[in-house]
């Protein structure tokens, strides 16, 4: 028992003076009340995970960690840390996501180039081509190599199997020296990482679901995981293919909150429907 001579006898913690309250933009609200009490006191009320913050205007914090000193005196001091959520923002219930872009160039198949079969935008020609026929149904001229198999040639000396296409073969004429032999090109390679927080575990279940999956706009399962300057519709190529997949969906737990960090991949063609579902 510390020695009391004069003031409170600290046997219950005794919110101390000011207070510290912060929001972070995105509607996630911190705040942090300091405590005294005696050392033996009974702490429960202050340091039980999900109490009330009591400053004023941040009632709607519960929370989250503590720390607690002792003095030489055998006063305690308590710190302890409150999260919520803005109640002005989506009715208190999720933040906005905190979303940053990564984009680089990684190696894909020359097949899958948007220019291989018809001339995009952009382009001075188109890569293989369809020969005389359309893209459902590619004619393609009759070329013999030194072997003597028949095979079948687009633009750029591209070989086929069959004269409505089949399996590309490669480039075999040394006169497009700078495709000649070539089976790959750098595509680029967009990924979208980001976080929220959330007080509905459905959101977490819905998200954790929603991994492999694609979206043609800005949310997955209802939930908004890019703002709305990103854009808000993807979807494009030859089939209007949704462009967003959710790659990952990590959960941590933050006083009642789930932090909810996440990982969205775009693809500048769309993702083939029959492969991946949409969400």
């Amino acid at each position: 028992m510390a020695r009391i001579e004069n003031g409170d006898a600290l046997t219950v913690p005794l919110q101390q003076p000011g207070g510290k309250f912060s929001d972070d933009g995105y509607g996630l609200v911190t705040a942090t009340v300091v405590y005294k009490s005696d050392q033996g006191a009974s702490l429960g009320s202050v340091t039980n995970r999900g109490s009330t913050c009591p400053l004023a205007g941040a009632s709607f914090c519960d929370s989250h960690k503590y720390s607690i000193t002792y003095d030489s005196l055998g006063v305690a001091t308590i710190v302890v840390d409150y999260v919520g959520i803005d109640p002005t923002v989506n009715t208190a219930t999720r933040t906005n996501p905190q979303v940053g872009t990564s984009q680089g160039l990684t190696t894909a198949h020359i097949t899958s180039h948007k220019n291989f079969f018809e001339l995009q935008t952009g382009f001075a020609a188109v890569i293989a081509g369809v020969g005389t026929g359309t893209l459902a149904v590619p004619v393609y001229a009759t070329q013999n190599d030194v072997a003597g198999v028949i095979e079948y040639q687009g633009e750029n000396g591209t070989r086929f199997e069959r004269s409505t296409g089949g399996r590309f073969l490669g480039f075999k004429t040394p006169e497009y020296s700078t495709l000649y032999g070539r089976t790959s090109y750098l595509a680029p390679q967009t990924s979208f990482s980001g976080h929220f927080y959330t007080s509905d575990d459905a959101d977490v279940q819905s998200l954790l679901a929603a991994v492999g999956k694609t979206s043609g706009t800005n949310d997955f399962a209802s939930i908004e995981l890019l703002p709305a300057y990103m854009g808000t519709t993807f979807t494009a190529g030859w089939f209007g293919n949704d462009q967003l997949l959710l790659a990952q969906v990590n959960v941590e737990d933050f006083g009642l909150l789930f932090k909810v960090i996440y990982e969205v991949r775009y693809n500048e063609e769309g993702f083939e429907p029959t492969v991946y579902a949409p969400s």
